[in-house]
């Protein structure tokens, strides 16, 4: 089957948290025999930031930031046999959904696909006139990024005539423990770009246990903390391309996630980050949130912090040798239950299942 898929970027992860997860899902689909066209937009300098090149398992079409140009990629979702259209994509968003609607042919699968759905969520409920509501009488199957029930049930409210989640996972082939790298020397590393739903978390998280602990060493990377006060013990190392993700990883005693608020008051959605690191071996500290013990195990497999205390205090505890029995414990799970392949053996099924109803649908 043909898939026309209309998202923020596949060739870079600058200002692009989507990267990871729509590189792993797709390439696993290719893998399935799924025939991948990927329409990215030529905005926010990301095509100046590629961390990869077009890659032989999907066709990637690069279009300028105006409406003629989107107007004419997606005249090419009449070809596909599933459209899809991601959440976020970051250039006119609501004409890109319309006008991807409006071109798929009768009996193609349409499908929003959501990587922010507790953005996406808040927007719609402040917003009864959202062009989206309109839309959704439209779409045949929502799919997220994570979310769980909760995400379920608010789109099923709004008007999805299905909503099922397709959670961020590992692809070993990219991700995978690496030789320690001095550039990433540290007690504990954070990558996150500076998002407002992030920042008061990183601040609790991260930089208010490396105050009150001058003695370790931090690590922060990602986009925008340039101008943000932070401890003389903090390395902060900018924007880290994909290419030295394993090594960043793999590198400090151990690694934090800190999720945006909005995805840890809702749950059940585990960064990308957090499967990246596992696949890297790391021992990775993360704040609380609804849901993890579903992909790996307090204690064992990870570690919860409920707040910056808990972090200094895990960091503090923590031998060198206790951290390496974590990341391998980690490795080994998500390895056996949390691969892309095992996410697109669950999307392949629900792409099957769908299409034959729409298929049946047009024809009546």
């Amino acid at each position: 089957m043909k898939i026309a898929f209309y998202g923020s970027s596949l060739l870079s992860s600058y200002w692009n948290g989507a990267a990871t997860y729509y590189r792993g899902l797709l390439k696993a689909l290719a893998a399935r025999g799924y025939d991948i066209t990927f329409y990215e937009p030529d905005v926010y300098d990301r095509q100046n930031h590629r961390d990869i090149d077009p890659p032989d398992w999907c066709k990637v079409v690069v279009y300028d930031g105006t409406i003629e140009a989107l107007r004419a990629v997606t005249r090419e979702a009449a070809n596909a046999d599933i459209v899809v259209k991601a959440s976020g994509v970051g250039f006119e968003d609501n004409a890109l959904l319309e006008h991807s609607l409006a071109w798929a042919r009768r009996g193609a699968l349409r499908i929003f696909w959501d990587v922010d759905a507790p953005a996406t969520l808040a927007e719609l409920r402040a917003n009864p006139t959202h062009p989206m509501h309109r839309a959704l009488k439209r779409i045949d199957i929502v799919m997220t990024y994570g979310g769980g029930d909760p995400v379920v049930y608010d789109y099923r409210q709004i008007g999805a005539a299905e909503c099922v989640p397709i959670y961020n996972a590992l692809d070993p082939e990219t991700h995978h423990p690496a030789a320690p790298d001095q550039r990433f020397a540290a007690d504990l590393g954070f990558l996150g770009n500076r998002l407002p739903d992030r920042e008061a978390r990183v601040e609790d998280f991260f930089l208010s246990p490396a105050a009150r602990l001058p003695g370790n060493r931090f690590l922060l990377g990602g986009a925008g903390w340039q101008d943000k006060p932070m401890a003389a013990n903090v390395n902060y190392i900018g924007h880290v391309p994909t290419r030295d993700h394993n090594a960043f990883n793999s590198t400090p005693k151990a690694v934090l996630n800190i999720s945006r608020s909005s995805m840890a008051e809702n749950g059940f959605s585990p960064a990308t980050r957090v499967f990246e690191a596992a696949g890297a071996a790391a021992c990775m500290i993360t704040d609380a949130w609804t849901g993890v013990d579903l992909f790996l195990k307090d204690g064992e497999e990870i570690l919860v912090a409920r707040d910056g205390q808990d972090v200094g205090d895990l960091l503090q505890a923590l031998s060198p040798e206790r951290a390496r029995e974590i990341g391998q414990r980690a490795l080994q799970r998500v390895l056996r239950e949390h691969t892309y392949a095992h996410r697109a053996a669950e999307a392949d099924r629900i792409f099957r299942s769908f299409a034959g109803r729409a298929v049946v649908e047009a024809a009546e």
